[in-house]
């Protein structure tokens, strides 16, 4: 029996038990990214942002290139859910020239729903390996020079679960009606009421994970597919003892393509939450 030590710079965080019979030998390659090592060495970066799409053409090429283009290295995922627009042979086009192995798509044939392409992301990542999984906007109502920060909390804070809050400092929403301020807030208000939970965005769509928390969740069955996704897996990594920290971000408002909010989604957001209070959460097995 070897014991083998993964390290983060000088200290050791955990460590593997690997059996190793006398006609066999095994070899671990730790590789260096952003300073620290890593026992993976499929990519140099070690957080992947992924960003689900359904007709973004108009955001899909200026969001990717300014995700990449932060001095922070962050690789891209889209999921795209049949994007009639083309949204999809765009990011090939950049895929097939400057962002080789930085960029990958994942098609799907129509659309399936926003908590689903979560999940199939989820499920790549893991796969692949990243540290550290941070869901994202296409539209760019969440700002990527604050993708360090949400990083920063996870990597450098020892956070499992960092949310981008538009309600942890008051108000931060630019552009929205009324309304539609009004919705959000209270209804985070009442998630945390019924729920019993203290987190102000409970809706956030900008949310850092470690590997490890999305390792723990049974994906396969998590029920919801709009917002009440968002509520369910915040809510699930709660209740299996995972620390999760707001930071603030300002949300702003679309100004390209449609928005996919509609009346079902948000009341599944209203309704399952009386669901998610009575029910029981699975861990992976």
């Amino acid at each position: 029996m070897l014991k083998i030590g993964y390290f983060f710079k000088k200290r050791i965080t955990f460590t593997l038990n690997i059996s190793i019979s006398a006609r066999k030998t095994v070899i671990l390659r730790l590789v260096k990214q952003n300073g620290y090592y890593s026992m993976n060495p499929k990519h140099k970066n070690d957080s992947i942002v992924i960003i689900p799409t359904y007709n973004e053409k108009e955001n899909i090429e200026a969001i990717i290139r300014a995700v990449t283009g932060l001095e922070k290295g962050f690789d891209v995922l889209i999921i795209d859910d049949g994007s009639p627009d083309g949204t999809a042979q765009i990011v090939k086009n950049l895929m097939s020239d400057e962002f080789q192995d930085r960029l990958f798509l994942i098609e799907r044939s129509g659309k399936l729903g926003l908590g689903t392409a979560y999940i199939r992301g989820f499920q790549w990542a893991i796969e692949q390996q990243y540290d550290y999984v941070i869901e994202m906007d296409a539209d760019f109502s969440h700002n990527p020079a604050d993708l360090p920060r949400l990083y920063a909390a996870c990597h450098d804070e020892g956070y499992d679960v960092s949310v981008g809050s538009r309600y942890v400092t008051g108000v931060n929403v630019v552009n929205w009606p009324i309304g539609r301020v009004l919705m959000s807030y209270y209804a985070s208000a009442y998630v945390r009421t019924v729920l019993g939970i203290s987190l102000r965005d409970t809706t956030a769509g900008f949310v850092c994970y470690r590997r490890q928390v999305l390792e723990a969740i049974d994906l396969e069955h998590i029920r919801f597919k709009g917002y009440a996704f968002q509520i369910e897996m915040k809510y699930t990594a709660l209740r299996l003892g995972f620390k999760v920290k707001e930071v603030p971000v300002i949300f702003v408002n679309r100004e390209l393509g449609t928005s996919k909010m509609s009346g079902g989604i948000f009341g599944e957001a209203l309704f399952g939450v009386m669901k998610l209070r009575l029910g029981k959460i699975r861990k992976k097995a």
